[in-house]
């Protein structure tokens, strides 16, 4: 809909700097909000906690209204930072693309794998085997923030890279294999909705409260259609104009994502995981511990993760494709591989929708996810530690 910058714009490259560092503060934001779920859920207020998340407005559970109301936002901000970054960013040519895309095919397919071969022959629990395929970008980046200079920016912006293009594949993930009970009138007026969306790109109109407007009338059409509603807002953004280089200052596209990066970050992520992390761990036992899900998850996400990005990152070195990001090691890019095993938010998200309908399977999805990304947390804090520090 725009066409491609030849290089980063001065603009652009002040918010992927905004981007990481607001994405790591949030990243430990993310970390007390989890915390505070796990704590609460297992406290005496656990009651009120779960009737809370239960009770209905407007029509919708609370719960509800978080996970498809709220993380719209969440994926409208995921849709400008794609466009963002494949049009003027460090995604903008097929040699930047190369490191980080290898590196999240590898990421996706390999826990997804582990994850199926532990669950296979169960249709039901089958089903969750792209929960372990995301990367949390905020907790990863958060914990990267705590190793200082010890880590380089470019392996920074390598992982900003990754978790976006692993974003998109879980955008795709969720419009193929998590959609059902569909509404065709609800479908056409949505895609009647995205039409107009398009076409006031096409025609080149750069006020955001149209685009916000009928992006708002998208979410409602596509929550009623059986598509998960928070496919809209990538839908919104990726019709957002960004404008040419020498317009930057007035594109719509970096103005909305400049205004939405502290929300997001600050208040929409972590009310999700806080909405989201709560489990009681009354009734799990160690032997729960080794269930097919919450093992499928944490394996997934510790061994999948590691074991896809670094040996598909290194095939794309070793031949050529891409190089190893600037002034880092091998050990290093090891490190942020494992770190990439930290999937909180997309993998909790996508375990709601794999599972609705069976609180059980959910609980389970939790203790796999906490289990997996502190476990990758920890090891990738270990493993960066060893690789030296940059100066």
């Amino acid at each position: 809909m725009t066409k491609h910058h030849a290089k980063e714009t001065p603009r652009a490259a002040a918010i992927l700097a905004r981007f990481l560092s607001s994405e790591a503060a949030g990243g430990l934001v993310l970390m007390g909000a989890a915390l505070a779920a796990l704590i609460v859920a297992n406290s005496p207020l656990s009651q009120t906690y779960f009737e809370a998340l239960r009770s209905v407005w407007l029509g919708m559970s609370i719960e509800h209204w978080v996970n498809d109301g709220l993380m719209a936002i969440f994926f409208l901000m995921v849709g400008l930072e794609i466009k963002r970054e494949v049009l003027a960013g460090g995604l903008s040519t097929w040699g930047q693309r190369a490191l980080p895309g290898f590196g999240a095919l590898g990421g996706m397919l390999v826990p997804a794998l582990i994850y199926v071969a532990i669950n296979w022959g169960n249709p039901q629990t089958l089903s969750g085997w792209a929960i372990p395929a995301a990367t949390d970008i905020a907790f990863a980046l958060g914990v990267l923030s705590l190793l200082g200079k010890r880590v380089p920016t470019s392996l920074k912006v390598f992982l900003a890279a990754l978790a976006i293009i692993d974003d998109l594949g879980a955008v795709v993930i969720i419009a193929f294999f998590y959609t059902s009970g569909l509404s065709m009138p609800m479908l056409l007026a949505s895609l009647a909705t995205l039409l107009v969306l398009i076409a006031m790109n096409r025609l080149g109109v750069k006020r955001l409260f149209p685009y916000l407007l009928f992006g708002g009338v998208l979410w409602f059409f596509v929550l009623q259609s059986g598509v998960h509603a928070t496919l809209a807002g990538v839908a919104v953004a990726l019709c957002i104009p960004m404008g040419r280089p020498e317009e930057e200052a007035r594109s719509p596209l970096l103005f909305l994502e400049e205004k939405l990066h502290l929300w997001v970050a600050f208040m929409v992520v972590p009310i999700f995981g806080f909405a989201n992390a709560g489990v009681s761990l009354s009734g799990i036992s160690l032997a729960n511990l080794v269930d097919p899900v919450p093992l499928g998850v944490a394996l997934g996400l510790l061994l999948g993760k590691q074991i896809g990005v670094f040996l598909l990152a290194a095939l794309a070195i070793r031949l050529g494709l891409a190089k190893l990001p600037q002034g880092s090691s091998w050990l290093q890019l090891y490190g942020v591989a494992l770190l990439c095993g930290i999937g909180f938010t997309m993998s909790l998200f996508i375990g709601n929708l794999a599972f609705a309908g069976s609180a059980h399977l959910i609980d389970e999805v939790k203790v796999g996810v906490l289990i997996g990304s502190i476990l990758a947390a920890i090891g990738g804090v270990l493993v960066l530690r060893r690789g030296g520090v940059v100066r």
